[in-house]
């Protein structure tokens, strides 16, 4: 088996999560690709996954060479479509991931627009309330929120988005409005934990930072969740701009205690570093990208 061969199944079983749903994805025997995987590690010298009886995890080096194998496979697919003449290289599989709210309303739109502007890509979303890792994950495109940590993928910012408290009028003409975060004791509290997992909240007051403890009366799980708990009148929020841009447009919530906000969150498009992009992918954050920096919930 030459190498090429080699890197795609390997790259398969990592995207895939085992051997077995590799070799299905590919058309090959399960067989044909555990020895492509032990011939692969024979070679380098190095275990690329662990195996258990119910689960096949990419170890730290094998994560490493699966990014380069994508990327190699990639170079490879590219040329031989140049060499080839062809222009049909917007094809195959994209894979994105984001959080849940924000890739119901911003990402899924954008999406559409791609899948009806390339009609030989398919698109499979991961939005889900946690960070996804792309390269252990095998996902091609991830939009973030907040600050990124170092890592050899590339980031292009989009936007910016506010940690916000808020409130529908109905709750404040029956509790009044706090003017300072301590006054928040004296209030019925909505958490969603996903965003603030721990019982206080952050503020700032003349640049200096402001931790105020807080004893929810709800939490919840879901940001839709507290977002509606507060349009109802239960109590006050705090949730992310974009998550209330609607709600504060339409007045059926208002912005409390904005003079103690925190620095805004960074919004970037993930993806893996720039030539080494496909063609898919290069598409697809190209439209992100300037879907994004012109959607207003994001400035």
């Amino acid at each position: 088996m030459d190498r090429l061969q080699a890197m795609e199944i390997f790259v398969a079983v990592v995207e895939h999560g085992g051997f077995a749903s590799a070799a299905r994805k590919l058309d090959l025997s399960a067989p044909v690709v555990t020895r492509a995987v032990a011939e692969l590690e024979a070679r380098l010298g190095v275990g690329l996954l662990t195996r258990t009886t119910r689960k096949v995890r990419v170890t730290e080096a094998g994560a490493r060479y699966a990014e380069d194998c994508r990327r190699i496979l990639a170079d490879v697919g590219e040329a031989e479509s140049a060499t080839s003449g062809s222009r049909s290289l917007v094809q195959g599989t994209l894979s994105v991931t984001a959080p849940v709210l924000f890739g119901n309303l911003h990402v899924t739109p954008i999406v559409t627009d791609y899948l009806q502007r390339y009609p030989d890509v398919d698109a499979h979303c991961v939005f889900v309330d946690r960070v996804v890792s792309l390269i252990d994950e095998g996902l091609d495109v991830a939009v973030r929120i907040g600050e990124l940590p170092d890592s050899t993928l590339r980031a292009v910012a989009v936007g910016r988005v506010r940690r916000m408290l808020v409130a529908s009028p109905a709750y404040l003409a029956r509790q009044g409005r706090p003017q300072r975060p301590e006054d928040l004791a004296e209030h019925v509290l909505i958490q969603p934990t996903q965003v603030v997992p721990y019982p206080e909240w952050r503020f700032a007051e003349g640049g200096r930072p402001l931790v105020q403890r807080i004893r929810p009366r709800l939490r919840t799980t879901t940001n839709d969740a507290a977002r509606s708990a507060a349009v109802s009148g239960l109590g006050i929020a705090r949730l992310l701009s974009y998550q209330v841009a609607d709600a504060l447009a339409g007045g059926e919530l208002l912005p409390l205690l904005e003079d103690f906000e925190t620095a805004p969150l960074p919004v970037n498009v993930v993806h893996h570093q720039g030539r080494h992009m496909t063609q898919k992918v290069r598409a697809f954050v190209d439209l992100a990208v300037d879907g994004l920096r012109a959607n207003p919930a994001l400035r």
